[in-house]
């Protein structure tokens, strides 16, 4: 992340702090957007989408039931995450804004890198490679492809609007595109 970046994050959850939610920590909403990630992806890869509702924002819903439905088994698999094998979490954009009926919202783009063990060719469609790392010795080598996935979360902060976090949009790149 470059510096400018980081800055203007920071003082993004300062204005957060200030003006929506004075108990706002970066360190708990990384937690729980961490777990969220991971339940999320998991019930993606096991195609139990009607336990998204209450998750996911129902305009993402409704591509994702497209999207896999199409996908191979294999690129179905590389999407879960268990919260042992996220390697690094940051911060990708924070947005603050309202609108037209005045209602405030507050989005946060987080990006994951994990570890997942599926069965994915070495290059995806369209000749990207895909990150390797062994484990092991020769007799119990172990292959698991290090991904990415983009997931926002939002939440309104009107007054008398329910205090949940809500994904309004998931990228896994090479996988669900």
């Amino acid at each position: 992340t470059s510096p400018f970046a980081w800055l203007r994050t920071r003082f993004y959850y300062l204005l957060i702090r200030l003006y929506f939610d004075q108990e706002f920590s970066v360190e708990e909403f990384t937690r729980g957007a961490k777990q969220a990630f991971s339940v999320v992806s998991k019930l993606l890869s096991q195609r139990k989408l009607d336990l998204l509702d209450e998750l996911v924002s129902p305009e993402v819903l409704q591509v994702l039931k497209e999207k896999i439905s199409l996908l191979p088994d294999s690129h179905r698999d590389a999407l879960a995450a268990d919260i042992e094998s996220i390697m690094y979490t940051t911060e990708g954009d924070v947005r603050i804004y309202y609108d037209d009926d005045g209602r405030k919202f507050v989005s946060i783009l987080m990006c994951f890198w994990y570890l997942n063990g599926a069965n994915l060719p070495d290059e995806v469609p369209g000749g990207a490679k895909v990150f390797q790392i062994v484990f092991g010795d020769e007799i119990t080598k172990e292959k698991k492809h290090l991904l990415t996935a983009n997931y926002e979360f939002q939440r309104e902060f009107t007054e008398g609007a329910k205090p949940d976090w809500t994904i309004t949009r998931i990228e896994h790149p090479r996988l669900l595109e």
